[in-house]
């Protein structure tokens, strides 16, 4: 074999088993096959996958999800609705007697309830109602912003891991999954270069907190704090990260700056055409990425941080959270949970709970899952900070 053969041989041979290890860091880590399935998983990358990996997810179980849903909406029994009715009799000397006796009507009157909310049904691989989910919430760079970031890596997991087991002994009848909420976006006190009054985190930082998330195999949240930006601005920043399938999304009303005042002097506001626009990105992601639903997570703990909730619209590719995130007493934050979660009904729900802030009032002590479990809708996601 002449010299000049040997060497196109080496070459064929060469690009061969470049493009065999080549394969693995460009092939799409995870692809979903509709018809069948889901566990949601992380994206891996290995030089060694020939072809993706395939996670099948079976069609919604519709009479499941209803039946769920009636389960969080955890109604108080309906009331027996009554009519009279009048007898008259007569006695042994002819005396009329009127006997009034309360009858229930039928059929009674069919119940009005805020929740369940009639809105559409999930594409296929939704992860609400079907399970529960405890998140720790916090940023790297601050003791003082949550659990995720006051404790050291391995405390900080093995923490959440034992709020999860709370959860899973005070309803086994709801999976639970644990869940890292990391404030990608924090809005401070100062304007900073860019004037805007918030600080975007440097995407290792983001990596961090996926991969401390992957070793407990939770998923993730984004948190956004928008100060005087925007979430049209910022949300679309994440998107490397919103098309993992183990990553979702926060945003913080109280922290959205519409007036120009600075965070932390009043309370910020978000609108139902900010949510919206929220949802929409994120359910053009699901669509062109070919993922399950993305959870959305909405702060508030006052009517004025969501205004026209009624036109916030909800989509077959996002479920929406609405957390009651307020700090105080049993009594203040169930009260405020009534008033402005149970009243304003969107799809989901959720609570904060604070290992300090609530317990500044002498006497008090956070809210247990058992009593969570009593509220009314049931809250599906659970943050503590």
């Amino acid at each position: 074999m002449n010299k000049r053969l040997w060497t196109f041989v080496a070459i064929v041979i060469l690009v061969s088993i470049s493009a065999f290890f080549l394969s693995g860091f460009f092939a799409d880590a995870v692809t979903y096959n509709k018809s069948a399935p889901v566990v949601r998983v992380a994206q891996t990358t290995s030089v060694l996958a020939t072809a993706p990996v395939v996670v099948t997810i079976p069609p919604l179980d519709i009479a499941l999800y209803d039946k769920k849903l009636n389960i969080l909406a955890n109604n108080p029994p309906d009331p027996i609705v009554y009519t009279t009715v009048k007898t008259v009799t007569q006695n042994s000397k002819g005396k009329s007697i009127t006997t009034i006796t309360k009858v229930p009507v039928s059929p009674q009157p069919v119940p009005v309830h805020l929740w369940p909310v009639k809105t559409v049904y999930p594409n296929a691989g939704v992860l609400l109602p079907f399970n529960r989910i405890v998140a720790y919430y916090g940023n790297l760079y601050s003791t003082k912003m949550g659990v995720l970031g006051e404790y050291p890596e391995d405390q900080m997991l093995q923490m959440l891991e034992g709020e999860v087991k709370k959860w899973e002994v005070a309803d086994p009848s709801t999976p639970v999954i644990p869940a890292l909420q990391y404030i990608a976006v924090v809005a401070q006190g100062s304007p900073g270069a860019s004037g805007m009054y918030r600080a975007r985190m440097p995407f290792s930082e983001i990596d961090k907190v996926i991969a401390m998330a992957a070793k407990i195999n939770a998923i993730v949240f984004l948190d956004v704090q928008v100060g005087l930006s925007n979430v049209q601005t910022e949300v679309p920043l994440l998107q490397k990260y919103l098309k993992m399938p183990n990553v979702e999304l926060a945003i913080d009303p109280e922290f959205s700056m519409k007036t120009g005042a600075h965070p932390g002097t009043v309370i910020g506001t978000f609108d139902a055409t900010d949510i919206n626009f929220v949802s929409n990105y994120l359910a053009n992601l699901v669509d062109q990425n070919n993922l399950t639903p993305k959870i959305l997570v909405v702060h508030r703990f006052t009517e004025g941080m969501i205004t026209n909730y009624k036109q916030i619209k909800t989509t077959p590719e996002v479920q929406i959270v609405m957390n009651m995130d307020g700090w105080g007493d049993q009594a203040h934050k169930i009260a405020t949970y009534k008033e402005f979660i149970y009243e304003e009904p969107v799809q989901f729900t959720g609570i904060k709970l604070f290992y300090k802030n609530d317990l500044t009032v002498p006497g008090s002590a956070m809210l247990t899952p058992a009593q969570i479990l009593k509220l009314n809708p049931e809250p599906i996601y659970i943050q503590y900070q």
